[in-house]
């Protein structure tokens, strides 16, 4: 009669195994005595070393909050941009009145570039010099026209010549306006030349206060002095298809402009 152990065995596959190699009644002993048998010795966990285990998983905790802290965010790809709508323009931003103070934020920018303001003031010496390609050409290829008010005044393509607008976005490109309409213009910058005006400071304007009982020809002499001037400037796209953060360190070579 078989005992109720031996069944248990002779079920087992590490009692099928020994059976192969060796005969029943050692395969049976082996068993019992490796295998069923056969005691487990536990080592009971002191405190210290527990301790030791709360530590090492602390610093590490700490070395990775560490490393996420200074690790530098992955640049979103155009994929991400577009479905995110980074760029894109809501209806009610769409409006000239908006844009035009970031007219007059970058008209003040290009004459502190252009060495007319300083610091946020006039600077009166210098405000009858005289612009030139070898002094100013460089900067002006360089400035960002986040703001500028462009006009076209030349394209390959005959129905955008005489638009107007405020640049919302320079891309590299392509010249994107809102017009004074309110409406979303994108102008290509191949083939195409654009115009743009930079308002000067008035020549001694808070100076030539008029005098009462001055004669006439005084009188407009000072309106004179004190009459607006600009500075305009046209640019040829074709030589500015550049992304704006590309255009800041680029050195720009003269180039042939008779392709319009």
């Amino acid at each position: 009669m078989t005992s109720s152990p031996q069944t248990g065995a002779l079920s087992h596959p590490a009692h099928s195994l020994l059976s192969r190699a060796h005969s029943p009644d050692t395969a049976a002993k082996i068993f019992t005595d490796k295998i069923r048998n056969k005691p487990l010795l536990l080592n009971t966990t002191s405190s210290a070393d527990r301790d030791k285990r709360v530590l090492r998983r602390h610093i590490r905790l700490r070395k990775q909050e560490y490393y996420l802290r200074k690790r530098k965010p992955q640049p979103l790809s155009a994929k991400e941009k577009r479905e995110l709508g980074v760029f894109k323009l809501r209806k009610e931003e769409i409006k000239y009145e908006i844009y035009e103070g970031l007219h007059r934020m970058w008209v003040g920018y290009m004459l502190e570039v252009l060495g007319y303001m300083r610091d946020g003031h006039v600077v009166q010496g210098d405000l009858g010099k005289t612009i030139t390609p070898q002094s100013a050409g460089s900067l002006l290829a360089s400035a960002d026209f986040h703001g500028a008010e462009v006009e076209v005044v030349r394209c390959s393509d005959a129905g955008k010549v005489g638009m107007k607008g405020i640049v919302a976005r320079d891309t590299q490109f392509t010249f994107v306006i809102v017009t004074r309409k309110d409406e979303v213009r994108v102008l290509p910058k191949r083939n195409t030349v654009f115009r743009y005006e930079i308002p000067l400071p008035e020549i001694g304007g808070e100076q030539n206060s008029e005098k009462e009982g001055a004669a006439e020809e005084e009188t407009i002499k000072g309106e004179a002095r004190r009459q607006k001037r600009s500075l305009v400037f046209e640019l040829h796209g074709n030589q500015f298809e550049f992304r704006p953060a590309d255009r800041a360190n680029r050195k720009f070579k003269w180039k042939v402009t008779d392709y319009l």
